[in-house]
């Protein structure tokens, strides 16, 4: 059994679910204390949310500091008897490894272990720098996890040259795809207010709905942009609206709606922010609004570790992948102010579904991508 498959296997039958650790971190610490690094935790629990267990390691003290960056938390399992085996068992059934985290992305993380061992063994001598930075909040809220961690690295004279994210970045088959950049994410709550009335007499009641409806169609009218170079169209998408009303006879006191904004580099989040706030301003009368940008987007001029991933990439599967930037947020909207960062990792196409896995297969390819990305980035 390969370094990388064994390792992400113990990753995996620790039920990591934000904010719970579960051990993951502790398998980790272990694994990487065996091999020369030395391992700091920080636990964060600022903004009143739940403590979040986070992890740097680093092994040597000079030169460069090639750096990977990750997460051993999962989302939860979701129906577990839908399942054809357990998800925390980490079985490995027909040349693949079945699990919660299997593609997003505890093997990854379990690959660049692996490679770090090859590539030590081939440098007895190595005298730079490789480091680990590791959180256990990418899956949910983000607040305690990456950011504060490399806010503490930078207070701490821990800098990075480049950072690798380690993120499932190929939507069908190995090499397909890397990320260079990623999409903003903004998302509002919005709750109007009316008065409750029976429907035969609407003079004594206030709907509420039809303002917010006004709202919405405002919103979704809005032609954000067509697009960059680098970027897909923004689009805007209601994900839920709720008037808590089984009554057929009632006009209800409240109604809310729930939408999120993937936006490009032609915006900023704080404009968008307005121009919600003006809409339901002009829109919706007596309401409450609630915005959250998550993220601004960025691109990280594809630079020498992207040329890296290519090459290695090539050589190892014959698939040079794409620079893109589609998909959700990343962990990389933070490293990316610091130093040159790009995503690559396994096939992502069963992440967060039923039945996760990996191919066997890819864990041992993605090992050599990433033996072969330190090598060349060390010559």
């Amino acid at each position: 059994m390969s370094v990388a498959l064994d390792l992400a296997r113990n990753l995996i039958r620790c039920p990591s679910v934000t904010p719970n650790d579960a051990g993951a971190l502790d398998v980790l610490q272990a694994t990487l204390e065996a091999r020369g690094f030395t391992v700091t935790r920080k636990v964060f629990a600022e903004d009143g949310l739940d403590p979040i267990d986070n992890l740097y390691a680093r092994r040597g003290t000079q030169g460069r500091n090639f750096c990977f960056a990750g997460h051993t938390d999962v989302v939860p399992a979701g129906d577990v008897a839908a399942w054809s085996v357990d998800p925390f068992g980490a079985e490995v059934v027909d040349g693949r490894l079945f699990g919660r985290g299997a593609a997003d992305m505890k093997t990854g993380i379990a690959c660049f272990v692996g490679a770090v061992d090859a590539f030590l063994a081939a440098r007895p001598d190595f005298d730079e720098s490789i480091s680990f930075l590791i959180t256990g909040d990418e899956e949910a809220d983000a607040v305690n996890g990456t950011v504060r961690l490399i806010d503490w690295c930078d207070n701490h004279g821990e800098k990075f040259d480049v950072c690798l994210v380690g993120e499932p970045t190929n939507p069908k088959y190995l090499g397909e795809m890397m990320k260079v950049g990623r999409r903003g994410s903004i998302t509002g709550w919005l709750t109007v207010y009316g008065a409750q009335g029976h429907v035969a007499y609407p003079h004594l009641a206030d709907n509420p709905i039809p303002r917010l409806i006004g709202v919405l169609d405002a919103l979704c009218h809005r032609e954000l942009d067509h697009g960059t170079p680098h970027f897909q169209p923004s689009n805007l998408e209601i994900t839920t609206i709720d008037a808590g009303n089984p009554a057929t006879n009632v006009v209800p006191a409240r109604v809310s709606a729930a939408f999120n904004i993937r936006f490009n580099d032609l915006h900023q989040g704080a404009d968008l922010e307005k121009w919600i706030r003006d809409t339901c301003a002009h829109y919706a009368g007596a309401h409450d609004l609630t915005v959250k940008i998550s993220g601004e987007a960025f691109l990280s001029e594809p630079g020498k570790l992207a040329g890296l991933i290519a090459d290695a990439s090539e050589k190892i599967t014959g698939h040079r992948p794409e620079l893109s930037t589609t998909g959700g947020t990343s962990d990389a909207r933070f490293i990316q102010k610091y130093c040159e960062v790009a995503e690559f990792g396994l096939v992502g196409q069963s992440m967060h579904k039923v039945d996760e896995h990996a191919m066997v297969e890819d864990i041992e390819k993605l090992t050599e991508i990433y033996i072969k990305i330190l090598n060349s980035y060390f010559d």
